[in-house]
């Protein structure tokens, strides 16, 4: 049976420690095709690498990841987007990684980057790595905050957007800080459809940015694109 995106969401956890047990082919095949799609829509410069374990190996592997060989390198031209692209299209890559049954963790310092396993352009830079692969365990539930501490959420509010925020609440932030805030707005004037702000909050840890584009698409997968426009 396939799992689909959103019971991917529901089901999936980081997982820092794996199998080492190599990908097979026709799912490194499925991952190849997303890659070459998010690297077209998102202007980005995701790369896959394989058959590598020095990368989440020795000291800088803080994150106590063990078994890692194969990973995704997330660069894209520097700007003042770049970390929320990242966000919002590496998530997708991490959710189809879930279905096609490898585990996953986004990683934004315990790494190293090895010389020859990635290409960067004169503008871009690297933002992260996410380890792929077959974990130990499925990983497991954190401790999450309440719809009302990230959004205007209510009774009130519609059932997709509540949906939404559920789903926006399972999303993974850098060490679950979950510092971001979602409003629905409705409509205004000739608005076709609802409006819905997104915004990161300030955080000392960083990231914010970044968790903001997962979160962004969590929310839409669960609320329905078609119910509503980002302000």
């Amino acid at each position: 049976m396939c799992m689909t995106i959103l019971e991917a969401i529901e089901m999936r956890h980081s997982v820092r420690k794996y199998t080492g047990d190599p990908i097979p082919e026709n799912v490194l095949a499925v991952l190849r095709e997303k890659i070459d799609e998010v690297n077209s829509s998102g202007d980005l410069h995701v790369q896959l690498v394989t058959d590598e374990p020095k990368s989440f190996s020795g000291l800088m592997a803080y994150g106590a990841f063990s078994g890692v060989n194969s990973y995704l390198v997330m660069a894209g031209k520097k700007d003042d987007t770049l970390d929320e692209r990242i966000g919002y299209y590496g998530e997708q890559l991490v959710l189809l990684a879930q279905t096609l049954g490898l585990n996953s963790c986004w990683a934004g310092a315990s790494y190293k980057k090895i010389p020859g396993t990635y290409v960067l352009e004169e503008d871009e830079k690297i933002g992260c790595y996410i380890a792929l692969g077959y974990g130990v365990t499925q990983g497991n539930a954190h401790k999450s905050k309440s719809r009302r501490d990230v959004s205007n959420a209510s009774d009130l509010t519609p059932a997709w957007f509540n949906k939404g925020i559920d789903a926006a609440l399972l999303a993974p932030t850098a060490v679950n800080q979950q510092k971001f805030q979602i409003e629905y707005l409705g409509k205004k004037g000739d608005d076709a459809k609802p409006k819905v702000s997104a915004k990161p909050v300030f955080s000392m840890i960083g990231y914010a940015k970044m968790d903001l584009g997962i979160v962004r698409y969590h929310f839409e997968v669960a609320a329905g694109k078609e119910n509503f426009d980002w302000a």
